[in-house]
């Protein structure tokens, strides 16, 4: 490679290595302070539709680190329209999931050398969008890793969200329902 091109790929290289390492700063200190202000999270559920929104959005802004969530909009669905929450509840999570995809577009992939995590990049590299599907429709912590190997294999920004909140409307809508049929339930219980 000559002198020219050299300068060249340093210069190309340079601000995207700039804005991974901004990227992953910046998830680092969404994490820390989710974690710092957890107890903080009960003052959001009356908000409303939109504290299922936030609620949903600094749970899911963790990674790894469980929060409890939907907890939350299983309470919300028994007192707010349910799908509005759910859908509420998805738009929240789906943003919120941006912290993982970033990790791993900064070029931090964790659990790369696990099991899990070569079982998981196997079925990301087959059929990434069906993965992330079927994995925001099913409450699990894999997710973070799903959304970390999406990241760190380009999936497309657009693509990655509009799955998500595909997958996350339906677990948060159907969290949400099973906390509005329960309302009746505890009730019957209760007297």
């Amino acid at each position: 490679m000559d002198k020219v091109s050299r300068i060249h790929v340093t210069s190309t290289v340079r601000p995207t290595r700039i804005l991974r390492i901004l990227a992953l700063l910046l998830v680092i200190v969404i994490t820390a302070a989710i974690v710092l202000n957890r107890d903080r999270m009960h003052e959001l559920k009356a908000l409303g539709y939109f504290g299922a929104f936030l609620i949903m959005l600094l749970s899911n802004a963790t990674l790894v680190l469980p929060a409890p969530g939907l907890v939350f909009v299983f309470a919300l669905g028994s007192s707010l329209h349910p799908l509005l929450i759910g859908l509420s509840a998805a738009a929240g999570a789906t943003l919120g999931e941006i912290t993982g995809y970033l990790t791993g577009y900064g070029g931090l992939v964790m659990f790369e050398d696990t099991a899990l995590g070569e079982r998981l990049r196997g079925w990301m590299q087959r059929n990434g969008p069906l993965t992330v599907f079927v994995l925001s429709v099913i409450p699990n912590p894999i997710f973070d890793l799903a959304g970390v190997l999406a990241g760190a294999g380009r999936m497309s920004i657009w693509r990655f969200l509009g799955v998500t909140f595909c997958g996350k409307s339906i677990q948060a809508t159907c969290i949400a329902l099973a906390g509005s049929l329960s309302l009746g339930w505890v009730q019957d219980l209760l007297s």
